[in-house]
């Protein structure tokens, strides 16, 4: 029976409180994620999945409602708090690689290690280790700007498990790649689930992408709208009741 890591209710989110002109863009949401499982959430532009993810990697906070992530109810976290929560138990991976242009692949990885009070030997071991994981090993010491889009990726998603944590947010991670990177790029993300049992929250337009998670979750105008099992892709027998 594996257990919530993330379980959120009645998430609204809103934008210039009070005035004539506020904007909801979440409409009360409830979202349950489980350990070890590979979800994705998917809605086109607009749809309010930036939003959400920037709520979910406690990067915001909703206006209304419960955010428990493994327990901990969010709404008591002060801010500091927040930052070493992203940095101990959430790993991210952006569509835009954000990487340090001056700072080598090696070093980009091992960045978060130095917050996280880890000695420079330590940092320099695990970002190795990472890089060989991604197949970057011959790259250690090349800069973004020498590297390709895919690479790049790799290298971002070393970083994001620079330090171990619960869980990986990946938000379009291959939305500026092409076809033949971006499998490569999931097929990272499948090992990473499947060998490292990592929760992973993939946000998405692509719907073919989606069907290749566990569970797909569909966000429009701000509402969750479809929550379904993805074929053989299902975590038998491990869910809570609900």
């Amino acid at each position: 029976m594996r257990k919530k890591i993330i379980e959120m209710r009645g998430i609204v989110k809103s934008y210039y409180l009070g005035t004539s002109n506020e904007l909801e863009i979440l409409h009360g949401l409830d979202l349950d994620v489980y350990e070890g499982e590979f979800l994705s959430i998917v809605g086109a532009s607009g749809s309010g999945k930036s939003t959400l993810m920037n709520i979910l990697g406690a990067l915001d906070r909703p206006t209304q409602g419960t955010y428990f992530l493994d327990h901990l109810p969010m709404e008591n976290v002060k801010d500091d708090g927040l930052s070493k929560i992203r940095n101990k138990k959430i790993g991210f991976v952006f569509q835009t690689f954000n990487l340090i242009p001056r700072s080598t692949a090696l070093k980009n990885v091992a960045l978060p290690m130095l917050y996280g009070g880890k000695s420079r030997s330590e940092r320099t071991r695990r970002a190795t280790e990472l890089l060989k994981l991604v197949e970057m090993n011959d790259r250690f010491h090349h800069r973004p700007n020498e590297l390709s889009g895919g690479q790049k990726q790799r290298v971002a998603i070393a970083r994001a498990m620079a330090n171990d944590p619960a869980i990986i947010l990946a938000d379009e991670p291959t939305g500026a790649l092409d076809t033949h990177t971006g499998r490569l790029v999931m097929d990272i993300f499948h090992r990473l689930h499947q060998e490292q049992g990592k929760t992973i929250i993939l946000i998405t337009h692509n719907t073919e992408l989606a069907l290749e998670t566990q569970r797909t979750i569909k966000l429009r105008d701000g509402s969750i709208v479809e929550n379904h099992m993805n074929g053989q892709n299902q975590l038998e027998g491990c869910y809570e009741s609900v």
